[in-house]
């Protein structure tokens, strides 16, 4: 079982009194999966000083050098590709086939931004008098906190801490205690890479002494963080006074529209596999469908046969496609969010319990759950659920489908499911989300392409992934030059 410190300044630091907490195996509770210090304010001063440290060598170093050490350590994690994705599913809880596109995934995050040094800069101006060089230049911020969630624990760290390196800044990153093994995997690949001491520092431990500290710290520059909206809105508050530069990604309600004239067939598979894949722990999922009622029936069967072919159990077994949720408490949400949608008129038409047999007796595992009935105003509606748990809406017309879908605080994916062409470019127009697909599951993202939320979901300002990352990391400058003396 892994055993580990706090990396701080390019060391494993023991903690004094030994301070520790452990993950268990989310399909099998018996199985401790690692054992981690339980870091505090101390930890977060030390892992901040540490960076600030360690900032101006690293900013002074080039973009190429830097973007070296990226694709060195992206070719350290496919060497260990096998051994990390069984380790992500015993911590975590995905199958393991969801656990190796995630770690491959993570290595095509850091070679991607180990090419794009090559071409990291800024742009030169025609100036309007003769003599004169006008041009502007990236320049790092600083000491960067990131804070990262358990749902996918190695994929979104990396795509929060590759931009980050790359751009010269130094990082301090506090991963989820559901979850950290990945993180601290990844820090111990960058700096087997090269990466100097001090340049990444990762923080396990309560999360709330973590941000109390890096909030106040004098180096902070900026802040990355990817969960709640609860903690999101709280953190991105308390970062206001001093104007530290934010980007909170905070979740979805996201809708797939299915309209009348849709290959049903083409619509339940990517319901099903955006709803129940992942165990529907996915800030992009499926957890709302919204069906033109010409085609209702013949939808929720095709839905309700795809969702009952789900095998559920433990990941690492050969032939499961649906792991089980994070921890008993996420189970209970999930549980909870069936039983508050029957009392609101809503009907399961399969699924709605845990399972508790069949290799399921020592786990957080339930059924993959269809409700339908389901009301616009509903909780099931409006509310985050974070489970395999998917609620039916029906619609009379096209337009009612936009509306229904735009009637949320949320607005972070969305998907349709149309033959027609005009259709589908309208909803392009009027959907309120930051991610857009057509005949396309509602998860799944392009690491070159820009990812974030409007409305609730996120603060909107920054775009994580892909060259727009690279706009939250740095400071743009605008260089003026007279050479006509």
């Amino acid at each position: 079982m892994p055993n580990y410190q706090q990396f701080i300044a390019g060391e494993w630091v023991e903690l004094a009194g030994g301070r520790t907490f452990q993950t268990l195996n989310p399909a099998d509770t018996r199985e401790a999966v690692g054992v981690y210090a339980a870091g505090g304010v101390t930890e977060a001063r030390d892992a901040f000083d540490a960076a600030a440290r360690a900032f101006p060598g690293w900013a002074a170093q080039t973009p190429v050098a830097r973007g070296r050490v990226l694709s060195a350590a992206s070719q350290i994690l496919l060497g260990r590709k096998a051994a990390l994705a069984e380790l992500l599913t015993r911590e975590e809880g995905k199958t393991l086939a969801e656990a190796t596109g995630e770690v491959q995934r993570t290595a095509d995050i850091l070679r991607f931004y180990g090419g794009t040094s090559y071409t990291l800069g800024g742009q030169t101006l025609p100036h309007d008098l003769p003599g004169n060089f006008l041009y502007t230049r990236r320049d790092p911020l600083g000491v960067v906190g990131l804070v990262t969630p358990w749902n996918f624990p190695i994929a979104i760290p990396a795509w929060k801490m590759a931009p980050a390196l790359l751009c010269g800044n130094a990082v301090v990153i506090k991963p989820a205690s559901a979850a950290p093994a990945m993180t601290f995997e990844v820090a111990r690949a960058l700096s087997e890479a090269g990466l100097p001491k001090g340049v990444l520092n990762v923080v396990s431990g309560e999360g709330r002494a973590f941000g109390e500290e890096m909030v106040r710290h004098p180096a902070l520059a900026a802040v990355s963080f990817t969960g709640s909206r609860t903690v999101g809105t709280a953190l991105y508050t308390a970062l206001a006074p001093r104007m530290v530069r934010s980007q909170m990604e905070m979740g979805g309600k996201n809708p797939t529209l299915v309209l009348a004239d849709a290959d049903l067939d083409l619509a339940a598979r990517l319901v099903a596999i955006a709803g129940f894949g992942l165990t529907g722990q996915a800030c992009t999922a499926t957890s709302r469908v919204i069906v033109e009622r010409a085609v209702l029936e013949p939808f929720v069967e095709k839905l309700v046969a795809r969702a009952r072919a789900i095998v559920v159990g433990n990941g690492l077994r050969e032939g499961v496609t649906m792991g089980p949720a994070v921890s008993e408490a996420q189970l209970n949400t999930n549980l909870e969010a069936v039983r508050v949608a029957v009392s609101e008129g809503g009907t399961v038409v399969t699924g709605g319990r845990r399972l508790t047999e069949g290799g399921c007796e020592h786990g957080w595992f339930m059924e993959p759950t269809v409700v339908t009935g389901v009301k616009t105003a509903s909780r099931l509606a409006c509310e985050e659920v974070f489970g395999p748990v998917v609620g039916v809406l029906a619609v009379d017309s096209f337009d009612e489908a936009i509306q229904v879908a735009n009637s949320v605080e949320f607005g972070l994916s969305a998907s349709l499911v149309t033959r027609d062409f005009a259709k589908a470019m309208r909803y392009v127009d009027r959907i309120q989300a930051g991610v857009v697909k057509v005949n396309q599951i509602s998860t799944g993202l392009a690491l070159q392409a820009p990812f974030g939320g409007v409305k609730g979901s996120s603060t909107d300002s920054f775009r994580e992934q892909g060259l727009a990352a690279l706009d939250f990391y740095t400071r743009s400058r605008t260089v003026y030059l007279d050479y006509s003396a």
